[in-house]
C-alpha cells in the first residue's frame, strides 16, 4: 500500500510539462551516448555534474536516470550494428544480435532488442517500487557496526570480485580512500593532506574526480589507441517483428528479466553474470529447429533474453544506492556524489525525508521506458549517423565540455590541474586494465565508513570486538571474507585437481 501511494504522489508531479522535458533530454542523450561505442552513462552523468550547481534535485536526478535507462537502451545498436559493445552488459547481445544483422535481420534484433529493454525496465522499476520500502525497513535495525560491515562488503565485491584482478581493484580502491581522506577530519578539526592548500580544506571534490576518470580519462585513453578509419555500419532493414520473432521473444523477455533484476540488487551483481545466464538458458530452452540458429545465422532468442536481463539488472543497481546508499556501480557511484552535492544522503531515511524526489523519480522510470520505446525505433536512423561522428572530434568535444564544467563549479585553476592530473592516472589505469569505479565508490564511502567505524568504536568504549560480537555485522564480514578469498581457494582447487 506505501509503495502504490509513493507511485500517486510521484506520478503527480513526474507528469508535469518540466519534469516530462527533464525525463525526454535525458532519454535522447540516453540513448545517443548508449548508441557510441566506449561512451557510457557514466562518463554521460560525469559530464552533466555541474548543473547539479544550477537545477533542481528533481530534474537533475530524472535527467540522469533517463541517461542512466536510456545509454542501456542504445547500447544494443552498437552490439548489433558494429558487433562493438559499448557496455560490458551489451557483450552477449553483440554473440548473436550481430549475426542477425550480417544476415539481413538487423531490424528484428533491434526491435526485440528494445522491447526487451522496455519489458525489463518496466519490471526493474516495479521491484524498485515495491522492494524499496522494504529494504528501507530492514536497514533500519542496522547500526553502525553493521553499516561499517556493509561497506567493507561492497568494497570486497566492486573491486575485488567484479575486476579481472583483485589486486588492481584493491589498489584502485585504496587510492579512492586515500582521496577521501583530503580535506578537514570531521571529529578532530584538523587538516589531512592538504599540502597547506585552502582549497583542499574541504577535500576533493567528487565532482571533479568522477569527471576526470570517466571523461577525460576516457577521451585521452581514446586518443592514445585510436587508429583511424571510419566504422562499417551493417544496414538496419525494416524493424518489424514477425509473429513467429514475437512468439520466440516473448518467454526470453519475462525469464530475462527475472534473472537480472535480483542480480543488479546484490553488492556483487553486475550485468555480465545475468546476461550470460539468460543466455546460456536460452540456448538450452531453444527448440531444435531453432537452436541450430545460435553461433551461425544468430537466434532472435539470443538477443530477446539477454537484453532483458541487462537493463533490469540496471534498473536493480538503483536500489542498494536509494535504500541502502551503497553504490555497486560505477554511474551508481556517480549519482550518489551528485545527491551529496545537493546535501542528501540516500539511505533507509531518503524514503522518509525525501519521499516527493524519491517517487517522483520512480514514477519518472516509468515514463522514461515508454519515451525510451517511441524515440528507439523511429529514430534508429538517426542513431546509425550518430555511429559516424569522427572519433577525434567526438572525444576533443568531451574534453573541451570536462574542463568548462569543471572550472564552472569552483573557477579555481587549483581543480582544473587536479582534473587533468586524476584524468592522467586514469588514463594509465585503463592502459594497464586498473578498474576506475573503485576509485570513485572508495572516495565516496571511505569518510562514511570512517564515520561507522568511529560511531561504532565510540559505542562500544573502543572494543573491536563489537564487529564479530553483533550477529549482523559478523554475518555480512564473513560473506564478504568468502567474497575474497573464495574465487581464490577455487581456483587453487581447480588447479590441482586438473594436474
Amino acid at each position: 500500500m506505501e509503495a502504490i501511494n509513493g507511485l500517486a504522489l510521484g506520478f503527480s508531479h513526474a507528469l508535469t510539462l518540466t519534469n516530462l522535458a527533464w525525463a525526454l533530454l535525458g532519454c535522447f542523450l540516453g540513448t545517443a551516448v548508449g548508441v557510441l561505442p566506449g561512451i557510457g552513462p557514466a562518463l554521460t552523468i560525469a559530464l552533466l555534474l555541474p548543473i547539479t550547481f544550477q537545477v533542481s534535485a528533481t530534474g537533475a536526478f530524472i535527467l540522469f536516470c533517463g541517461v542512466f535507462y536510456g545509454a542501456m537502451y542504445g547500447g544494443s545498436t552498437t552490439s548489433i550494428l558494429l558487433n562493438a559493445p559499448g557496455e560490458s552488459g551489451s557483450i552477449i547481445t553483440a554473440l548473436e544480435g550481430a549475426k542477425m544483422a550480417r544476415n539481413g535481420r538487423a531490424g528484428p534484433a533491434l526491435a526485440t532488442a528494445a522491447i526487451g529493454s522496455f519489458v525489463a525496465g518496466v519490471v526493474g522499476t516495479l521491484g524498485i517500487a515495491f522492494l524499496g520500502p522494504v529494504i528501507v525497513d530492514f536497514a533500519l535495525v542496522l547500526g553502525p557496526a553493521e553499516y561499517f560491515a556493509l561497506m567493507v562488503l561492497c568494497f570486497v565485491t566492486v573491486s575485488a570480485v567484479l575486476g579481472g584482478s583483485a589486486l588492481r581493484g584493491l589498489v584502485s580502491l585504496f587510492f579512492g580512500l586515500t582521496l577521501g581522506l583530503i580535506g578537514i577530519d570531521l571529529q578532530t578539526g584538523q587538516p589531512r593532506m592538504t599540502f597547506g592548500l585552502p582549497e583542499l580544506f574541504d577535500g576533493v571534490n567528487v565532482v571533479l574526480v568522477a569527471v576526470a576518470l570517466f571523461a577525460v580519462a576516457e577521451a585521452l585513453h581514446m586518443a592514445w589507441r585510436h587508429h583511424g578509419g571510419e566504422p562499417q555500419v551493417l544496414p538496419v532493414g525494416k524493424l518489424m517483428l514477425s509473429r513467429s520473432d514475437l512468439k520466440r521473444s516473448f518467454w526470453p523477455w519475462i525469464r530475462g528479466a527475472g534473472l537480472g533484476f535480483p542480480f543488479g540488487v546484490l553488492p556483487a551483481g553486475g550485468t555480465e553474470m545475468p546476461t550470460m545466464l539468460s543466455y546460456y538458458a536460452e540456448r538450452k530452452l531453444a527448440s531444435p529447429e531453432h537452436a541450430k540458429e545460435f553461433g551461425t545465422t544468430g537466434a532472435i532468442e539470443g538477443v530477446a533474453g539477454p537484453e532483458a536481463a541487462n537493463n533490469a539488472a540496471a534498473a536493480g543497481i538503483l536500489v542498494p544506492m536509494l535504500t541502502l546508499g551503497l553504490p555497486t556501480s560505477a554511474t551508481a557511484a556517480i549519482m550518489l556524489s551528485a545527491f551529496q552535492s545537493y546535501g542528501i544522503q540516500p539511505g533507509p531515511l531518503l524514503f522518509e525525508t525525501q519521499a516527493e524526489l524519491v517517487w517522483t523519480l520512480i514514477a519518472s522510470l516509468f515514463v522514461a521506458n515508454v519515451m525510451l520505446v517511441v524515440l528507439n525505433l523511429p529514430l534508429v536512423g538517426l542513431w546509425v549517423k550518430i555511429l559516424k561522428i569522427p572519433t577525434p572530434q567526438l572525444y576533443a568535444g568531451i574534453l573541451v565540455f570536462a574542463t568548462i564544467g569543471t572550472y564552472g563549479i569552483s573557477n579555481s585553476i587549483v581543480d582544473l590541474i587536479l582534473l587533468y592530473a586524476i584524468g592522467i592516472i586514469g588514463m594509465f589505469m585503463r592502459r594497464f586494465d586498473f578498474p576506475v569505479a573503485p576509485v570513485v565508490i572508495g572516495m565516496i564511502l571511505g569518510p562514511m565508513a570512517e564515520q561507522a567505524l568511529r560511531q561504532a568504536l565510540t559505542i562500544s568504549e573502543g572494543n573491536w570486538m563489537v564487529f564479530v560480537t553483533r550477529p549482523g555485522s559478523l554475518i555480512i564480514l564473513l560473506v564478504a571474507l568468502a567474497a575474497l578469498l573464495g574465487p581464490r581457494i577455487y581456483g587453487v582447487w581447480a588447479r590441482r585437481r586438473v594436474a
